[in-house]
């Protein structure tokens, strides 16, 4: 959206507003919402050191003086073995679809990883404006990248190649000049101070579920999904919020209790702490474990659970 604005009594041409959809891409672990969590300046998406911790399309709203560029955190691309990932996956193909710029997120290395070609291969039929971000740079020699940006350009030919480090910030406001000249010019689609379009309880339930993904191993984390059952604020007192985890089997609501229910009380201090900063309020937190025997395979219980959007309906 072009206009006209007047200087000093003579007529300039003002900066067009850009605005767009933009979804990053990538294999599990690659750094994707360390990249939207610093763009923003806040800590929208979820992280932790294991793989597939994102489940859920996260939407960032990062707004400049004459563009909007609404961002799309997905999950780790993998090939699905069970149907909560099926619809996780669903989810990614709904983002590129979405999409007017794509970022596909590669951890520096000396060349590509195999894994990556396949999916890079289905992104780039899209014929979208497509940036490659080779990630954690910090960790490598400088020059050590050199055969796979050459691999990826002869091959992939994406519009730009662009070597970051998302958790030091290195090259992330060379990625915004790239992304905001490939974005058509619109309106903007949110207020500019609003940072997501998730309610609070959302944002909640993810912090509990982090929390969960940073103290327990092998497949608790995985097992588990949180509900928010009730999120009230109390004038004069703290916010009380009771949420349930639940889980797949009796011995994983167990593990996750732990001995006199202190890893449970673990979690909910982590938990609350976070949620406490995250809302700028006081909170009291009470939290639940259940089961909900096999609910990643079950379409039903993925509905209940929030993931329906992407599941077919009955």
């Amino acid at each position: 959206m072009e206009g006209t604005s007047v200087q000093n009594g003579a007529a300039t041409e003002s900066v067009p507003h850009r605005a767009g959809y933009v979804s990053i891409l990538g294999r599990p672990n690659v750094g994707k919402s360390t990249f939207l969590n610093q763009v923003l300046g806040v800590k929208l998406s979820i992280i932790s050191p294991k793989p597939q911790t994102t489940r859920h399309r996260i939407l960032g709203i990062h707004s400049g003086d004459h563009f909007q560029i609404v961002f799309l955190d997905t999950p780790g691309l993998l090939e699905p073995k069970y149907l909560l990932q099926e619809v996780m996956m669903k989810a990614v193909d709904a983002a590129v679809e979405d999409a007017n710029v794509i970022l596909y997120m590669v951890e520096a290395a000396d060349h590509l990883d195999p894994d990556d070609r396949p999916f890079l291969e289905r992104i780039k039929k899209n014929n979208k404006p497509l940036l490659v971000l080779i990630n954690k740079i910090d960790l490598v020699r400088k020059g050590r990248i050199l055969p796979q940006i050459d691999e990826i350009a002869r091959e992939f030919q994406p519009e730009e190649i662009i070597p970051i480090s998302a958790l030091e910030r290195d090259g992330l406001d060379e990625v915004i000049q790239e992304i905001v000249r490939r974005l058509p010019e619109n309106p903007p689609f949110y207020p500019p101070d609003m940072l997501t379009e998730h309610p609070e309880r959302f944002i909640v339930g993810e912090i509990i579920r982090e929390k969960i993904f940073l103290l327990f191993g092998e497949e608790i984390p995985y097992s588990t999904t949180v509900t928010i059952d009730e999120f009230r604020e109390r004038p004069g007192e703290k916010d009380y919020i009771r949420a349930t985890i639940f889980v797949e089997k009796d011995s994983q609501k167990g593990i996750l209790i732990g001995k006199k229910g202190q890893a449970l009380k673990k979690v909910g201090t982590l938990a609350r702490e976070e949620i406490e900063y995250f809302l700028g309020r006081p909170v009291y937190l009470e939290l639940w474990v259940k089961v909900k025997e096999n609910w990643r395979r079950d379409a039903g219980a993925l509905r209940h659970f929030g993931y329906g959007p992407q599941l077919p309906r009955l």
